[in-house]
């Protein structure tokens, strides 16, 4: 349930080591450690273990608490020994449907500790592994992490932004699907939403991780520099897509608006066409003599008004784009 790695000077020098003595092997110069637990064990074994690795390097019962139950918001806690964060990793379907992962990290001097609901590390620890960043460092591992969850959250985001394009195509099609074209801009409304509500909060991450002291040096600078760009990038661009698909959705309901008063003028430019026959044979249809009464050429004329009355409207409504 949980996967300890230990570094000396930035190189990986063991895996699976047991939490009991931790303590003593970070006390060796240049020995850093990552403790990954999996927290999707169904008898709650994983939650002993964070016990164990809460114990060993002295973690707060309130951050312990926080990874426990699960479900946080995004944050950061500071506290005197050690920081806690809740973030959560993104993927996003080729449908638009956006699956979030929460990540608990606690930073101490010397060990990194994540614990997730199975959720794949084997990422990041590739990541970690090719880094050009080395050193005995916490820092380095915390980058990889971050590095890879922010990268996840533009992904998403270009996703998304290719997926409202597509849905644009289908708004002015001649003939569009407009039960499809609902759902998928509700689908994709709430993936953004979602992925806004992880997104956002990692800019204040990103600012309260700078205060800590001995965290980021001047050689990690550059490179949480180069995370909190992709942050406030990744925020910026939820933000466009958010305004993108509020236009959608007007855009869908003006041109249904236009379509629907189009098709009421030419119902309506019809039924006045057909109003004036109507008269005629309702006026002639009382019980009063009119001209050719009883004679065949009184049809023929009234026939002959109708006609003309009725090709003179449709002319004039037509000039008019009224038909």
């Amino acid at each position: 349930m949980s996967t300890t790695r230990v570094y000396r000077d930035g190189a990986l020098v063991d895996e699976d080591v047991p939490l009991a003595g931790l303590r003593e092997r970070l006390a060796a110069e240049g020995t850093v450690a990552w403790v990954d637990i999996d927290h999707s064990d169904a008898d709650h074994s994983d939650d002993a273990e964070l016990m164990r690795a809460g114990a060993e390097l002295g973690l707060h019962e309130l951050a312990l608490e926080d990874a426990a139950q699960r479900h946080q918001r995004p944050k950061v806690d500071l506290y005197r020994t050690h920081q806690f964060l809740a973030v959560y990793a993104v993927s996003m379907a080729d449908d638009g449907t956006l699956t979030t992962a929460e990540l608990s990290v606690f930073v101490t001097p010397k060990a990194l500790v994540t614990v997730h609901d199975g959720f794949d590390m084997t990422p990041v620890a590739r990541r970690c592994a090719d880094s050009v960043l080395t050193g005995d460092r916490v820092g380095v591992l915390l980058h990889a992490l971050l590095d890879f969850v922010v990268d996840g959250h533009l992904q998403a985001a270009a996703t998304l932004d290719e997926l409202i394009e597509d849905l644009e195509g289908v708004v002015f099609e001649d003939d569009p699907d407009v039960r499809r074209l609902q759902r998928e801009a509700v689908r994709l409304r709430r993936s953004l939403s979602h992925l806004r509500r992880v997104v956002i909060p990692m800019r204040d991450i990103m600012t309260g991780l700078t205060r800590v002291p001995d965290l980021v040096d001047e050689e990690l600078e550059p490179y949480f520099g180069d995370i909190r760009d992709h942050v406030a990038h990744a925020t910026e661009w939820t933000e466009s897509l958010r305004d993108h698909v509020t236009a959608l959705r007007e855009t869908q309901l003006t041109i249904q608006g236009n379509r629907l008063n189009l098709i009421m003028k030419k119902v309506t430019g019809w039924a006045a066409i057909i109003a004036v026959p109507t008269a005629i044979t309702g006026f002639y249809g009382q019980n009063v003599p009119y001209p050719g009464t009883g004679e065949t050429w009184g049809f023929w004329m009234s026939s002959g008004v109708m006609v003309v009355l009725g090709a003179a409207l449709y002319l004039m409504f037509k000039r008019k784009d009224w038909l």
